[in-house]
């Protein structure tokens, strides 16, 4: 099982995420748990203040060094990885989400408004990772994307085990190592649309799924898959 600690100022905007769909029930059955903590609860003043003014000047508040040591220090064990999500940070990847999977507890850290005391980045932190090149409000959506993709990678999360295999290439096999994400179709086999023109007009389409997904043909569907899919490499 892996466990994530997440550290944010709004615990409501991930408890709502951690409660729905796969996720519930993967802590349900034991496969992943997702704590949720308010940085604020380890604030020494009657305000529960944890960020103040810049020095040397700047516009925004940063929080403060003191709260997230101390909240570190009575959630982490000999086994945990910190996690600071930061615009400068690692890219996130799926080699990366693989990688994270090994660990078997993650201390997330989520910052707000103008950033972190750079001295949680460097002796606190053992990682920092951004999910993009964009510049967000605070690091509740990357945690929530970093669950999620591991989560996905835990046997059993999302259908059956043999799930995580058929969405694996294997090395082995000659082909280049990762995970396959190709299209998907379900029933019906023929969606009748009804498009509008910008004049008015009204035409019909036949929208069809692919013959060969309905042939049976095992191989060629397989090799369809890996024609018309995209490598997610690992």
């Amino acid at each position: 099982m892996i466990i994530f600690d997440v550290i944010t100022i709004f615990p409501e905007l991930v408890k709502a995420f951690s409660q729905e769909s796969l996720l519930k029930k993967a802590q349900e059955k034991k496969l992943l748990k997702i704590n949720i903590h308010n940085l604020r609860d380890w604030a020494k003043d009657p305000h529960k203040k944890v960020d103040d003014k810049p020095f040397g000047g700047g516009l925004g508040m940063v929080f403060k060094v003191e709260p997230l040591y101390r909240a570190v220090q009575q959630i982490r064990n000999s086994k945990s990885k910190i996690i600071l999500f930061t615009p400068r940070g690692k890219k996130f990847t799926q080699q990366k989400a693989e990688e994270l999977t090994k660990n078997k507890h993650l201390i997330l850290l989520c910052g707000r408004y103008e950033g972190i005391d750079e001295r949680v980045a460097k002796h606190i932190a053992d990682e920092e990772l951004s999910i993009g090149d964009y510049v967000l409000m605070g690091g509740e959506i990357p945690a929530m994307a970093v669950i999620e993709t591991m989560a996905r990678l835990i046997p059993g999360v999302v259908g059956k085990p043999s799930f995580l295999k058929e969405r694996r290439l294997d090395a082995k096999l000659g082909q280049k190592q990762g995970f396959l994400e190709y299209p998907q179709y379900t029933r019906p086999e023929i969606f009748e649309a009804r498009l509008r023109s910008t004049n008015g007009r009204t035409s019909a389409r036949q929208w069809k799924v692919p013959k060969v997904l309905l042939s049976g043909d095992h191989k060629r569907i397989e090799e369809w898959k890996r024609k018309r899919g995209r490598l997610i490499c690992k």
